[in-house]
């Protein structure tokens, strides 16, 4: 097994196509290039504190598969350190919703479900944002087309990010332990 470095950008683009908990950057790798899966007995793992570590042999993880679901993957490309240089509670709310993104592209609209008594929470547009309510204060998930009402206390925001992870598949506790990074 040889070690490489490779720069932040292309570190977090590896980390956001982890399909399971536990996979290695080698089978993340393998898999965008089509290429076939290794026979290595050890590999190199993409873990939540971005920190390389070897992980149990392939045959091993095949015979034990993780009881987390898939769901659990934005924990791999949270990076904490990242998220605290975030400036103030709404840079981390969308530093987190682009995660959330990155990490369910295909389940992503179901954040369109949440909605307040008298407004809309996301649109896939500023504008629609806008006519639900004043002082709205949208934001753009970042790469993605969806935008978010950031004018709301902490307190919302967090409800917000616990309903979000709800809605794409998350346990309750996996979705307290999201809402508390805010």
């Amino acid at each position: 097994m040889k070690t490489i470095e490779i720069d932040d950008e292309l570190y977090q683009y590896i980390a956001s196509n982890t399909q399971s908990i536990g996979e290695s950057a080698s089978q993340i790798l393998r898999r965008l290039l089509e290429l076939e899966p290794s026979q290595v007995d050890s590999v190199t793992a993409i873990t939540e504190d971005e920190k390389a570590e070897p992980t149990q042999p392939v045959q091993e993880v095949e015979e034990k598969p993780e009881p987390v679901k898939e769901t659990a993957n934005v924990f791999n490309i949270l990076n904490k350190e990242e998220l605290a240089m975030q400036k103030g509670v709404v840079g981390r709310f969308l530093f987190i919703l682009a995660a959330f993104h990155r990490t369910h592209k295909a389940q992503f609209h179901k954040v369109l479900e949440i909605k307040g008594r008298d407004r809309i929470y996301f649109a896939k547009s500023k504008e629609a944002l806008l006519e639900s309510g004043s002082s709205m204060n949208p934001k753009n998930i970042t790469d993605s087309e969806y935008w978010v009402m950031t004018n709301s206390n902490t307190t919302r925001k967090k409800m917000m990010l616990h309903e979000v992870a709800l809605n794409l598949g998350y346990s309750q506790q996996q979705a307290e332990t999201i809402r508390d990074y805010l």
